[in-house]
């Protein structure tokens, strides 16, 4: 299971195509660009278990680049354009990494990073020249398009996000297994969602995140046709999904949303039948929101809840979940535990922390004290998610931990404040999130992204509270709300609420991260 079969087989089939310049990557080209690749990490040194880092757009170089580090036996991580340069030198640094590559389209994190890292070996960009880095095409030029002596399967390193703190590399243990023996990802997703050589996958989102890197690298090795959209547009994935009869696409809600707000003639235009299997993860989805897709799209949303951690997996499909309607389903190949702070097991219904059971093993490199952090005394390990299983063994999410409200000493979980907000029609984006105050504590606050910024005002946040009360309690619904031209949210669909929460704390202290 590696794309080099399928260059034997098939070699001018598509294997990667970037939408929406058009621009193409066949099984021969990706097979050759990855082993040139893995043959110049080879001439720098770099041996099994060593790491590269990357800072890259979705684009053709991208996938080339990750199998490289795949087929030499080579930890890769590949980091969010999102980021500053000292927050990627951060992780280029902690990683390790002896080689990094970025992108000339950066521009001034590009120029930046020149002169980071000093125990780097190598740096190289794509798309033009930046002072201090090597051109990589001439670099991948210089090699034979030809296997190293000894090809063994590398791992990607990715780190968490950030949005509660500085972020953590999850490392997974290296075997020296040789290339084509796939990770158990790769191996389950034909079963899961009936994938193969005639899959058609659409990957709208950032493919340095975990979900969009995991399955499309997956898929890959099984000789399908990846999709990847340059940038996220609403009308555009839809567009996509019509013109390349997309079988396979995975999606996070806050794009659900915002193909939903879409007008209704514009979503009538675009036929979507051929599409199999919706898949959707990274957040919560709201009822309503989820109600909606699987009324225009039928029932082929397919949901699941994992981490990039890898330590459990839970799924539902669409009839699963019109009969347990805001689950994110059963645990499949593990053990979902409730725990409350004494990490004593809880009965169906009542909230605690969600903990994994199983046989998967992973660390936050270099921190020790966080791998422990997120271990139970019976080893479990948590995602730092709360939540409650029901009475059939379905789990629920409730929110972040960290992101739980303490208003008056009662419990408040934002998560269902949110998913009532972002149903209201003027509302695109929400976050929900407790403010100081006096008499309780903290009190909920809401700050809203509009539809349209020319209605934010006073009117607005008066209709929204209200909005509220009529469908939660009223110790859920916000006390007051602010208005944001956009939102801090990640591409992937997490919010960077951490951001947000500080500029209403400022100096002061609260057990809320």
């Amino acid at each position: 299971m590696h794309p080099g079969i399928h260059a034997e087989k098939e070699p001018d089939k598509v294997a990667c195509r970037f939408e929406p310049s058009g621009v193409t990557l066949t099984y021969r080209e990706l097979n050759e660009r990855s082993m040139q690749g893995a043959q110049l990490f080879h001439a720098l040194g770099l041996r099994f278990g060593d790491h590269i880092a990357f800072c890259l757009q979705n684009d053709e170089h991208f996938h080339p680049l990750c199998w490289a580090a795949q087929r030499s036996g080579l930890y890769y991580t590949a980091i969010s354009t999102r980021l500053s340069a000292p927050e990627v030198e951060y992780i280029v640094g902690d990683c390790d990494a002896r080689v990094f590559i970025t992108t000339q389209r950066l521009g001034k994190l590009a120029t930046e990073m020149a002169s980071c890292c000093p125990k780097l070996l190598a740096r190289y960009t794509v798309h033009g020249d930046v002072p201090g880095f090597e051109r990589f095409e001439e670099a991948l030029a210089a090699q034979p398009a030809v296997p190293l002596a000894e090809e063994l399967e590398g791992a990607p390193m990715l780190y968490s996000s950030g949005t509660t703190g500085r972020p953590k590399g999850v490392k997974h243990p290296l075997v020296r297994a040789p290339l084509g023996d796939a990770p158990a990802l790769a191996r389950a997703v034909g079963g899961i969602y009936q994938m193969d050589e005639s899959t058609r996958y659409l990957s709208p989102a950032p493919l340095y995140h975990s979900a969009p890197l995991a399955f499309t690298m997956s898929l890959l090795r099984i000789g399908a046709t990846v999709m990847v959209m340059e940038k996220f547009d609403a009308q555009d994935a839809l567009r996509i999904i019509e013109t390349q009869r997309i079988t396979h696409a995975q999606w996070v809600p806050t794009m659900f949303v915002r193909m939903l707000k879409l007008p209704e003639p514009e979503r009538a235009r675009y036929d979507t039948s051929s599409l199999r299997f919706a898949i959707h993860a990274a957040a919560p989805c709201p009822v309503p929101v989820k109600q909606q897709m699987i009324a225009w799209w039928g029932p082929v949303l397919f949901e699941y809840y994992a981490g990039t951690e890898g330590q459990g997996f839970v799924m539902i499909d669409s009839k699963q979940w019109l009969e347990n309607p805001g689950s994110v389903g059963q645990p499949l190949g593990c053990s979902v535990h409730i725990l409350n702070d004494d990490f004593e097991e809880l009965p169906p219904g009542e909230i605690g922390g969600i903990y994994f059971e199983s046989n998967t093993h992973y660390e936050y490199h270099k921190a020790p004290e966080k791998t422990a952090d997120a271990q139970s005394p019976q080893g479990w390990s948590t995602l730092g998610d709360v939540g409650y299983l029901s009475e059939t063994g379905y789990l629920y999410l409730t929110d972040r931990r960290a992101f739980m409200i303490i208003s008056g000493g009662v419990n408040i979980y934002p998560q269902e404040t949110e998913n009532c907000l972002i149903t209201h029609p003027k509302v695109a984006d929400v976050a929900v999130f407790g403010v100081p105050s006096e008499a309780f504590g903290e009190e909920v606050k809401a700050v809203v992204q509009p539809l349209r910024m020319a209605d934010a005002g006073p009117e607005l946040e008066q209709a929204l509270i209200n909005w509220c009360r009529e469908q939660i309690a009223d110790l859920k619904c916000p006390r007051s709300v602010d208005f944001m031209e956009e939102l801090p949210r990640h591409p992937t669909g997490k919010l960077y609420k951490r951001l947000l929460k500080d500029r209403y704390w400022g100096n002061k202290t609260s057990r809320i991260v």
